[in-house]
Order: C-alpha cells, then sequence, then structure tokens
C-alpha cells in the first residue's frame, strides 16, 4: 500500500497523474503526527517511508469514489503501511498493528466513521517457505483483531490478491502462488478481493509501475461500490475514513 509508482533507484520522479490529484475540499489525509491536512502524493509520506515513497492506489482509489459518487461525502485516508513487513508483524502487540490501531482511533475524534480497510501486502511472505502455509490462519486472525478493536465486527476490506514478479524475481518470491491461493481463499464477510494479477510491474521487478497503480486504485474503488456490504446508512455529512 505504500506505493512504489515512479520510484527508480529508491528516487521517485514526482510524476503526479491527473487521477492521483489532490481534491482540497473533499479528499483529507491523516500525517504521521496525527493532524488531518489535504490528502496528496506521496501518500505513506513519513507514516512509513521518507525517501523511496512513490504513487500507490490510495489516491486514485479516493479519486475514483468521488467520481462514480460525487454525493459519497468527505473522504479520509489514515495510510497505516508498513513495508516489507511479514503477516506475523501484524499481530496485536507488534508496532505495525498498533499504530494501525491508533491512528484509526485517532481519526475518529471529529466524528468521523471508519468505512473501510485496503489492505495490499504478502510480497516479503512469498519469499520464505514457512509462512505461506499459515498465511490464511495469520489474514484471518488480523481482521477478527482488528474488527474486534475497532468495535467495527463487520468492518469492510478491500484486498489486493498479490500480482506476480517478473520472471528474473521468480525464485527469489517461489511461493507467490502459496499466499495468492491464501488470499483467494479467505472467506469472511465483507471482505472483496480484487486481484492483482497481469498489473505492470517496474524496474526492481516486485512492485507496481505508476499505471498499474491507477489501474489498481480505480479495481479497488469499483470493488468498493459495487459490493453490497453488510453496513448501516451511510450520513452524507460525515468523513469516512479508509485505512
Amino acid at each position: 500500500m505504500a506505493g512504489q509508482g515512479g520510484v527508480h533507484n529508491f528516487t521517485w520522479n514526482r510524476i503526479i497523474p491527473r487521477e492521483c490529484q489532490p481534491d482540497p475540499y473533499n479528499i483529507l489525509r491523516l500525517k504521521v503526527n496525527m493532524k488531518w491536512e489535504i490528502a496528496h502524493e506521496p501518500l505513506n509520506y513519513a507514516v512509513d517511508c521518507l525517501e523511496s515513497c512513490g504513487v500507490g492506489p490510495g489516491m486514485v482509489f479516493a479519486n475514483a469514489i468521488l467520481k462514480r459518487d460525487p454525493n459519497f461525502g468527505v473522504i479520509g485516508l489514515v495510510p497505516c503501511s508498513r513495508s516489507g513487513t511479514g503477516i506475523d508483524l501484524w499481530n496485536r502487540g507488534n508496532f505495525p498493528y498498533e499504530q494501525l490501531l491508533s491512528r484509526a482511533k485517532v481519526s475518529l475524534r471529529d466524528g468521523g466513521i471508519i468505512r473501510g480497510l485496503l489492505w495490499y501486502h504478502g510480497e516479503s511472505d512469498s519469499k520464505r517457505q514457512q509462512i505461506p502455509r499459515h498465511y490464511k490462519s495469520k489474514l484471518i486472525k488480523f481482521i477478527r483483531d482488528l474488527r474486534a478493536d475497532l468495535n467495527s465486527p463487520i468492518l469492510p476490506v478491500v484486498m489486493v490478491v498479490l500480482h506476480y514478479p517478473k520472471e528474473e524475481l521468480a525464485k527469489q518470491f517461489k511461493f507467490v502462488n502459496v499466499v495468492r491461493q491464501a488470499q483467494m481463499d479467505i472467506d469472511l464477510p465483507n471482505v472483496i478481493k480484487v486481484d492483482a494479477k497481469g498489473l505492470p510491474v517496474g524496474s526492481d521487478g516486485i512492485h507496481l509501475t505508476t499505471q498499474g497503480q491507477i489501474q489498481l486504485g480505480n479495481m479497488m474503488a469499483q470493488a468498493f461500490l459495487n459490493t453490497k456490504f453488510q453496513s448501516d446508512k451511510f450520513n452524507s455529512h460525515k468523513i469516512y475514513h479508509m485505512m
């Protein structure tokens, strides 16, 4: 979710496509200091990275939601990604999980509603033999724990099914099929899957290009709007948060 679109040799080219442009009236971002600002690329700057942040799917997702549903309301994006972390680090008590939980709770202080979680994860786990076999059970536990800790038992989750790396990295990420199958097999209410298979991969062989991130963000928005999530009615005057 951190986004590496436009990053080459750890440097972002600073090209911001129109699909990722700020909307000063309707799309906000929770900064690392827990203050709201106008959302902009790179969305995860300082939350997850300082130098190699690039374009991710978050801004595209928010813009696409508002384009398709202008009455949706103000969207507050709450970036919580931690690049390179395996699923084990998203257990209760570990920093990535606790940071996510803390930031999510802070986002509610001004009367907003958490509308959903955007989850894009799995590359690092696809390199290790032991973890992929338990990926499904660990991911289910993560979702259930988060829903319980946020007192949101049917929190919608839009989950990306991992894409394939370039062929030259296939041996390094040789358990990608195991992780993909585990993600496909998740069968929890209000979890919708978006398959990133076939999206363009950048020069590092593993992260999506800017165009790939744009396609993915649009796919996630379409999945979110098209899915009949179990949920209460939403108030168009509230700020809706996406983690």
